[in-house]
């Protein structure tokens, strides 16, 4: 090879390297840098911010059916297993017991998961075809494996807006959710105490939990069957006792292996040519709509139970209706708490955020039904 061939091979990629590569690679900069300068969801963002830069190398062959990413996309996102991995090892994490102990906390979760039904509604009348606009609506889940598991479903084209949209938005939760927590809330709803002299739940309770929730939501929403069973799944294993080498690594090795696979493929789909057009940014848009409109319908929520209990409910807990957890939990108590220092509202804000995780998984079941009803 002369040396000519050879400088127009090294500089093969450069010829292909257009304004828009450049564009991504600046996103991805972003992603990572919010992830580790602000430490915003750093196990998400870092990931995918890197499977996009190397998605806008040009000519690297990894997203080819035989590259890295084509068959990362292949194995897990296609065939949903990276979403429903990343379920048991949440569901291995997760206290249902606040919830059980009060169970008119479920209230919360289903009245914030509004957002998914008016988003939707929001996007058909856009012009968003009833499957893509269902996709999209399912950003206010603000659950990412539940919005890939109905995106690969239902719009697999649109999937890497819907997924960094979520992801994006979950990380972004005490940033979005304080102003209006204190638009819609008083000072003096703020410093509602919620004293806390819980059921004590027995541990055939919290065994049987899991399993009565996955043959209920089985029986009337099959569709969501695939991610609530991995979900009680892993609440099955840390309930029990008995298996603590398998609660560990579904909170652990599983869950960190699944989670950074999933972000460089989500990633790895952020290319230029897939990424920057208006459709993309309406998505955007319509799913910090969709986060909005699920935080103020589970405030305003909060604020009937609040007057409907004689103040014995602090409305803020409404808040974490949303899935998203378990910031959203805490970011609940933590605004409690700047008001009262002494006001602990933790365990009442985690019984609403588990209930928004199960609200979130039906709603992500009852769009799929509908949709592919209606197909």
């Amino acid at each position: 090879m002369d040396l000519g061939s050879l400088l127009n091979e090294l500089l093969k990629g450069l010829a292909h390297f257009t304004w828009g590569n450049a564009a991504m690679i600046a996103a991805g900069a972003i992603l990572i840098t919010l992830a580790v300068a602000k430490e915003y969801e750093p196990v998400l963002l870092l990931p995918i911010g890197f499977g996009c830069i190397l998605a806008n190398i040009p000519l690297t062959g990894m997203a080819g059916p035989d590259g890295l990413f084509g068959v990362l996309y292949a194995a897990g996102i296609r065939t949903e297993l990276f979403p429903l991995l990343i379920f048991i090892g949440v569901g291995a994490m997760i206290d249902f017991s606040p919830l059980l102990a009060q169970p008119r906390l479920a209230l919360l979760g289903a009245a914030g998961q509004f957002g998914i039904f008016g988003t939707l509604i929001l996007a058909a009348a856009l012009g968003f075809p009833l499957n893509e606009a269902a996709a999209i609506g399912v950003i206010g889940a603000i659950d990412g494996p539940t919005s890939i598991f109905v995106a690969t479903r239902l719009a697999p084209r649109l999937l890497a807006p819907i997924a960094v949209a979520a992801y994006s938005y979950m990380s972004l939760i005490p940033i979005i959710q304080p102003p209006l927590m204190r638009l819609l809330t008083t000072r003096a709803e703020r410093r509602i105490r919620m004293d806390y002299a819980p059921r004590p739940v027995s541990r055939r309770a919290r065994v049987a939990f899991p399993i009565l929730v996955t043959l209920a939501v089985g029986l009337l929403v099959p569709a969501a069957t695939p991610l609530i069973s991995m979900l009680m799944l892993g609440n099955l294993l840390r309930e029990s006792g008995v298996v603590d080498r398998l609660s560990r690594a579904a909170q652990n090795e599983i869950l960190n292996v699944a989670t950074l696979f999933l972000g460089l493929t989500i990633g790895s789909t952020m290319s230029a040519p897939a990424f920057l057009n208006w459709e993309t940014l309406a998505i955007l848009a319509l799913g910090l709509f969709a986060f909005g409109l699920d935080t103020v319908a589970g405030l305003l929520f909060g604020k009937l139970l609040s007057a409907l209990s004689r103040g014995a409910i602090n409305p803020l807990i409404g808040a974490a209706g949303i899935s998203a957890f378990p910031m959203a939990g805490r970011l609940a108590a933590r605004m409690a708490q700047d008001e009262d220092y002494d006001n602990f509202l933790l365990m009442h804000a985690m019984g609403a955020n588990t209930a928004g995780q199960l609200g979130s998984v039906m709603a992500g079941g009852v769009l799929l039904a509908l949709v592919t009803g209606l197909a």
